[in-house]
């Protein structure tokens, strides 16, 4: 995959498909949109990926914007998913003030070389949002390429969505989420030395720091699954800020591996959560922590082994 990010200035030769939007997840949803965009491979045209990058710490409406998966997830995702060309073009006021027809004209059939653009039905660009499904149909003629709205996945009565599913990863429902994503929600990060207090208590862990850009689920223990180097494992992961340990600290993502006892220290892994065990708890002391994280232990085991059958 062509991976093309931090510039305005770029021209893609061939003939193309494009699709567009934030593809924040890469959920059901998005996947029926790839659907489309691959027919076009028999017309002899590369896909594409159109998006805005997304800047770690970014402010919308004066909140923290997070992120099913970031940057650099969703271009995994996006290559593992057969991409040709993903562009993240760089947001700034020219961009924000760009009439709906410039839009089309300089980066879609420009830039893009776009023959074929694929939409949802709600899709809107340019100046105040301005531009809709609607302008892209009356302007495909002009400009040479086709045209294809794709109907909203439902979940029951609802669309299926990165808010929606943002909603589940917040109240813990965490199978609720893998269900409307399509496959397991992860969390990639590198290994760092925590308090070292699992292994005090005679249960090491790993330890990652997730990006401040990535929407993490509720607080608690969850039921994981672990890649490292390709290899896969299980485990129980605890998502919170430690509140039965003195002071002040950043919300963590810590796991125990069942039966892997290697030094992972600076190993670049992924945490998979499967299932939701217990919400995030105060514990009187160190001691009850160590009860109930045995007791989470053997609960993860078991439903690990009701999983496998």
């Amino acid at each position: 995959m062509q991976y093309i990010t931090g510039t305005r200035e770029f021209h893609i030769e061939e003939p193309t498909v494009v699709t567009l939007g934030k593809f924040d997840g890469l959920h059901r949803g998005h996947q029926k949109l790839l659907s489309e965009v691959y027919r076009f491979r028999e017309k002899g045209y590369k896909t594409a990926v159109f998006t805005f990058e997304t800047a770690p710490g970014t402010l919308m409406k004066g909140k923290l914007q997070t992120m099913i998966t970031t940057n650099a997830e969703r271009r995994e995702n996006l290559q593992q998913a057969g991409i040709d060309y993903l562009v993240e073009y760089p947001f700034n006021q020219d961009v924000a003030h760009m009439q709906p027809e410039e839009f089309i004209s300089h980066i879609l059939a420009g830039q893009m070389k776009a023959k074929a653009i694929v939409t949802g039905t709600d899709f809107h660009f340019g100046y105040q949002r301005q531009g809709d499904v609607e302008l892209l149909k009356k302007l495909a003629s002009k400009y040479g390429y086709e045209m294809v709205v794709v109907d909203k996945v439902l979940d029951g009565e609802r669309e299926i969505s990165s808010t929606y599913i943002r909603e589940e990863l917040a109240a813990g429902n965490i199978k609720k989420a893998n269900e409307l994503l399509g496959y397991t929600y992860m969390i990639h990060g590198r290994v760092i030395h925590g308090r070292h207090l699992g292994s005090t208590l005679g249960f090491p862990t790993v330890n990652i720091e997730p990006r401040e850009q990535k929407h993490l689920p509720a607080f608690g223990v969850y039921l994981s699954e672990v890649v490292i180097d390709g290899e896969l494992y299980k485990g129980i992961t605890n998502i919170g800020r430690k509140p039965t340990i003195e002071g002040q600290h950043p919300v963590g993502v810590e796991t125990y591996i069942y039966d892997l006892s290697a030094d992972l220290y600076d190993k670049w892994i992924e945490v998979r959560l499967t299932d939701f065990i217990r919400p995030e708890l105060k514990f009187s002391g160190v001691e009850e922590l160590k009860e109930r994280v045995l007791a989470d232990k053997e609960a993860g085991r078991k439903m690990h082994e009701r999983a496998a059958r």
